[in-house]
């Protein structure tokens, strides 16, 4: 008389939002050939190769040369920065020639000071929790190993072809989503935005200011890997340097708000920054334009690998 064979498969409850419509392609660097390609890092190997993915696109593997020069774009020459600096998601501009070996070896680095600022933020964030999925990754290639000696055991005692073949693709189907989960943990995406303003030379929140800072508390706090972006601004009344300050005052009563009201944790905001009358949304030659600049931009922001639902499935037999 036969056993009962009962064989579940479990996989990660993570889930899937969108896939890329298709595969990138690659490029091979011409040996000696000048090249200047503006992307973001896509893929970090070691400490001074990655791959390079532009607008289009299209992958390139750079290599950063000992020497090469690394700077955030500046009026005044910009701040140096080594090597390790650099990290996945960062918008960059390399310079470089061919090296013979199909990469660019590059000369020169330049990106935003605010872009390298976010993009730290994330990978932060997210390497603890790709090194999680990696090891929950191995522990799926296991069981589906495991799955594939039941699978041989249960045709041999009782030909059950069919219900090893639906183990073998719940099996699959648990990989590929483990591995899709991993692929999307470093796209991060604006979830809500909000925007907070103030009255003429004030950092003080309005009750409408509050009301609007308590949604987006509301909004943050039940979602999985959010990260909090925060910005000031003022209107150009005034001097510069003043408004410098004032923009970093409403940014930080924004901050301050969330974090003794709606004790968000501090690991939840990125890198905040106070633009002062800088990136104005109105002409400031109107009363109606210098009210919309002075604001305070929140974005919530989260990862699509850690926001997604994997199906787990079950397989038993009847015996």
């Amino acid at each position: 008389m036969y056993k009962k064979l009962s064989i579940v498969v479990l996989a990660l409850s993570l889930g899937v939002v969108s896939a890329f419509a298709q595969a990138p392609q690659t490029r091979t660097a011409v040996s000696g050939q000048k090249y200047k390609i503006k992307g973001f890092i896509q893929v970090k190997e070691n400490d001074n190769t990655f791959i390079v993915r532009d607008s289009v696109g299209v992958d390139t593997k750079v290599v950063i040369q000992p020497n090469a020069s690394i700077k955030n774009n500046a009026f005044f020459g910009g701040d140096k920065y080594p090597v390790t600096a650099l990290v996945r998601s960062l918008p960059i501009e390399i310079e470089g020639v061919g090296d013979g070996s199909g990469a660019v070896s590059v000369t020169k680095v330049r990106f935003e000071k605010s872009d390298l600022r976010t993009a730290q933020a994330f990978d932060a964030r997210v390497a603890p929790a790709e090194d999680r999925l990696s090891a929950a990754e191995q522990n799926a290639e296991r069981i589906s190993g495991q799955i594939d000696e039941l699978m041989a055991i249960s045709n041999a005692a009782k030909g059950g072809a069919k219900a090893a073949q639906e183990t073998a693709d719940a099996a699959v189907a648990g990989v590929n989503a483990t591995n899709k989960r991993i692929t999307d943990m470093d796209d991060f995406v604006v979830q809500s935005t909000a925007t907070v303003n103030f009255k003429v030379n004030s950092a003080v929140l309005s009750p409408d200011a509050k009301a609007s800072l308590d949604q987006v508390a509301a909004a943050a706090l039940s979602l999985k890997g959010y990260a909090i972006e925060v910005t000031g601004y003022a209107s150009a009344e005034g001097s510069t340097k003043a408004n410098k300050a004032l923009s970093q005052r409403r940014e930080t009563a924004v901050k301050e708000y969330l974090i003794e009201t709606h004790n968000v944790p501090l690991r939840r905001f990125t890198q905040s920054y106070a633009f002062g009358e800088l990136n104005a949304v109105a002409d400031n030659s109107t009363k109606e334009g210098r009210e919309q600049n002075r604001r305070v931009e929140v974005k919530v922001l989260v990862s699509r690998g850690l926001n997604q639902n994997v199906e787990v499935k079950q397989v038993t037999d009847d015996k």
